[in-house]
């Protein structure tokens, strides 16, 4: 079991531990397109060592994953990442990182049960790799909002012109975030709990 937790596990950490005044836990899934930051977005944000299921990529993923742009890639998931984050006392979220490529797609719809919502990762300098990404989430009728991650040297585009490019309603939050800072990454998934509270009264409001 390699997981990426750690060399030599010594049992559960007092951080690990589930808070005993936890009383609602929401599951949310990291989604997007391969190469785009979910492995290290569920990482930095998560208060728990993160379980991972990366692998080096071999001579199988030739000609069928997409390296443009991400030359510099080793390693691939090839099923989930899995973090944990309090968001107050009482809230905890249970983060599921989706891999990216289309040929483990298979997975997604056991990570997609039960999730109250998702954060799709863009990047800029290939937002074609996530394209269908929220097609499949429109499909499914599962809530999401778009961070877009800041890859240093990615081009910067306007807000209006990267909602255009990705079919976005102008009712789904589209924002800035790096995936490689907590506090970017925790603002990123308040802003989802933040569009869920607002769907959820606007679906309660009488007609």
């Amino acid at each position: 079991m390699d997981y990426k937790t750690s060399d030599s596990y010594a049992g559960p950490r007092k951080e690990d531990i589930l808070p005993s005044s936890a009383a609602a836990a929401v599951k949310v899934v990291i989604v997007g397109g391969f190469g785009v930051g979910k492995t290290t977005l569920v990482g930095a944000v998560s208060e728990i060592r993160p379980l991972t299921t990366e692998e080096t990529m071999t001579q199988a993923g030739v000609g069928v994953d997409d390296l443009a742009g991400i030359e510099h890639k080793i390693e691939t998931t090839v099923a989930m990442d899995f973090g944990r984050i309090s968001i107050n006392e009482q809230l905890v979220l249970y983060l599921f990182g989706t891999p990216g490529q289309e040929r483990f797609w298979f997975l997604w719809d056991g990570l997609f049960e039960g999730a109250l919502g998702a954060v799709v990762l863009l990047d800029t300098r290939r937002l074609e790799v996530s394209y269908d990404v929220v097609g499949l989430l429109e499909e499914r009728g599962v809530p999401f909002v778009v961070a877009v991650n800041a890859f240093p040297g990615a081009p910067v585009h306007p807000v209006e012109e990267l909602r255009a490019a990705m079919d976005l309603p102008d009712s789904v939050p589209l924002f800035t975030c790096d995936a490689r800072d907590r506090i970017s990454c925790r603002d990123t998934l308040m802003t989802l709990m933040r569009y869920l509270y607002f769907l959820t009264n606007e679906s309660s409001e009488p007609q």
